[in-house]
């Protein structure tokens, strides 16, 4: 069967949509809905002796809450399998992404304002975290690849490393009538390894201690034979800093995760730990 050209049209539009504006931004109304509903059903119920937990509501909205935590987490499972359709990656994500902001009335609510120094905190505590930690990701994946891409202007990490090395052989070449000292300030920022750099100073991108900027104050301008390595060792700055900015935009995108994953999996055993010793208390 011939697809129409406004068929077409829907489907490349489709593709190139955001996953937090999918489909009109369906989940986040749904989700929206049901904030709603459970903010609705609080304040038109009077629970005895006190709204929490232990009411129908609180049960109601704690097993709501539940099988929305369990279900957000199947997402890293979910990424596995990409397919079409109303259950395409990118509906899951979005589906992910306002759901999981709907947990912070539903488990509110769920709770009735009554935390302590329990479990039944903890998992609170831990799951607005999750959230958090999820805010940051949503950020990093609207807003970094485009940084990304503009840095890179169509090179790869790959072949910008290969730039750096043509250009090292080039300066370890022009470095050879230099001085004693001048050839040493060279060969010392020919050594340093932009990606041994640990997370912190990827992050922060601050490189006090920078071998190349080191080496350009230290070179005698004076000196006929530095002017050729000069230029070439601000072409490695410059290219220095681009691959740095490459690896910091890379650093934000992915250290959420290293929050987001470990504590999703501690709001699971926390989450475990709390309705296991509601029902034996019940």
């Amino acid at each position: 069967m011939a697809t129409t050209p406004l068929r077409q049209n829907r489907e490349v539009t489709s593709s190139h949509e955001s996953f937090l504006r999918h489909r009109r931004f369906r989940w986040a109304k749904l989700a929206g809905g049901l904030c709603l509903v459970s903010a609705a059903a609080y304040m038109l119920t009077d629970p005895t002796p006190r709204p929490g937990g232990g009411t129908w509501l609180g049960y109601t909205l704690g097993t709501i809450g539940a099988l929305l935590i369990v279900w957000l987490a199947l997402l890293g499972i979910r990424k596995r399998a990409i397919t079409p359709g109303r259950w395409s990656l990118k509906a899951w994500t979005s589906a992910h992404v306002y759901l999981g902001l709907s947990l912070v009335v539903v488990a509110t609510l769920h709770t009735g304002f009554q935390l302590g120094w329990n479990v039944h905190t903890l998992a609170y505590a831990l799951m607005m975290l999750v959230i958090a930690s999820g805010l940051f990701g949503v950020w990093a994946y609207a807003a970094l690849p485009a940084a990304l891409s503009s840095n890179r202007e169509g090179m790869t990490q790959a072949q910008m490393a290969e730039a750096m090395r043509a250009l090292d052989r080039q300066l370890d070449e022009a470095a050879q009538p230099l001085a004693r000292r001048e050839a040493d300030l060279v060969l010392a920022a020919l050594a340093e390894d932009p990606f041994t750099a640990g997370l912190w100073r990827r992050l922060s991108g601050n490189y006090p201690h920078c071998a190349t900027q080191q080496a350009i104050g230290g070179l005698d301008a004076a000196n006929p034979d530095v002017e050729r390595v000069e230029k070439l060792m601000m072409r490695r700055k410059a290219m220095l800093d681009r691959l740095r900015r490459h690896m910091r935009l890379k650093a934000l995108l992915e250290v959420w995760l290293y929050v987001h994953v470990p504590t999703t999996m501690a709001l699971l055993a926390a989450l475990t730990a709390h309705i296991v010793s509601v029902f034996f208390y019940w």
